[in-house]
């Protein structure tokens, strides 16, 4: 057993995370700067306290007294988001150098960082039709202006105070991670949850169209969050000091991504496309080469069989907010 902290515990990975931590019976500590009240999920058997991160005290409190680190906190969401608050998410890189310095400083073993995908070049993204991203084609540095940036700069912090000052840090380069117990309204949604959402309120209205962001013709590679899990846990415990994609290789359009949710729903919708809504890059995959050499393993969960999980718990979200006339929060013990 070890004590291990996971910072952004409120958040979507976040809570994933510390139940797989307490049922490999671990002792978690979980911090987020959101009341403890609005967190994606509530673990009784973790100790969840409300923290701002951003601070570097905070941080030295919240790290204090554990082996490991898990860092999943940052202001951040969807491309909608990440485009329009730029600063927001470069902020997040207080929340990694103060948490660095706190386990360097309280002897933490071992530091895990969630970056992404977006740090990748984007002159590598200009088609749909991507090759799939190696780990060294974040280089020469082009990532995803504010968000990008700050994750790219954080992964160089890992990697110095790993150098350093012997923190032995792991970074994970996340690719579009989906599943059940995330947002799915508010602005801060990525594309399966937001287009779940969208696909419910068709048919629960009866207005069987779809604003559809771009043309719908960019590509991604979307990861099912059991993946996620299994893959930070494998990275966490690994050697390997270098970051690591973590992500699915099935390409998907957003309109086939759309036609899939359409599929699981039972209905056929007309599409409005906004040309001006955010859409970031036009095509990005995840290749697996790496981490399958070092861990015989990668992403295998089927993008119809995850996204049908997805939909199912937001539908079931979606009804009882409708009843309670609020969203809910789901506490487990």
């Amino acid at each position: 057993m070890k004590k291990i902290l996971v910072c952004g515990a409120g958040g979507f990975i976040g809570g994933h995370l510390v139940k797989a931590l307490l049922d490999l019976g671990h002792k978690v500590g979980a911090v987020d700067k959101k009341p403890v009240e609005a967190w994606c999920q509530i673990h009784d058997a973790a100790e969840s306290r409300t923290l701002d991160l951003q601070l570097r005290d905070a941080c030295a409190e919240a790290v204090r007294g554990y082996d490991e680190v898990y860092n999943l906190a940052a202001d951040m969401g969807g491309m909608g988001f990440i485009e329009n608050n730029k600063a927001l998410c470069m902020l997040s890189v207080l929340i990694n150098t103060h948490l660095l310095v706190a386990a360097r400083d309280c002897g933490a073993g071992r530091f895990f960082f969630s970056s992404s995908a977006c740090v990748y070049n984007a002159d590598k993204q200009k088609s749909a039709d991507v090759t799939p991203l190696t780990e060294a084609d974040a280089y020469p540095a082009m990532p995803e202006d504010g968000y990008g940036w700050e994750k790219l700069f954080s992964e160089r912090m890992c990697r110095h105070f790993d150098e350093d000052f012997g923190v032995v840090a792991r970074v994970a380069r996340y690719h579009n991670v989906y599943g059940p117990h995330g947002t799915y309204d508010g602005g801060r949604e990525k594309a399966p949850a937001a287009i779940c959402r969208k696909v419910i309120e068709a048919v629960r209205t009866g207005r069987h169209e779809i604003e559809i962001w771009g043309d719908g013709s960019q590509t991604r590679s979307f990861t099912y969050i059991d993946d996620c899990i299994k893959g930070t846990l494998l990275l966490m415990g690994g050697d390997c000091a270098e970051p690591l994609n973590i992500g699915s290789s099935e390409l998907v359009s957003i309109n086939g991504l759309v036609g899939i949710v359409e599929e699981i729903a039972g209905v056929k919708l007309a599409r409005k496309y906004n040309p001006d809504a955010p859409k970031g890059v036009n095509g990005r995959n995840s290749d697996n080469t790496r981490i399958k050499s070092l861990f015989g393993w990668e992403p295998s969960t089927r993008l119809r069989d995850g996204m049908e999980q997805t939909y199912r718990w937001i539908y079931d979200e979606m009804m009882r907010a409708g009843r309670e006339g609020k969203a809910s929060r789901v506490n487990l013990h």
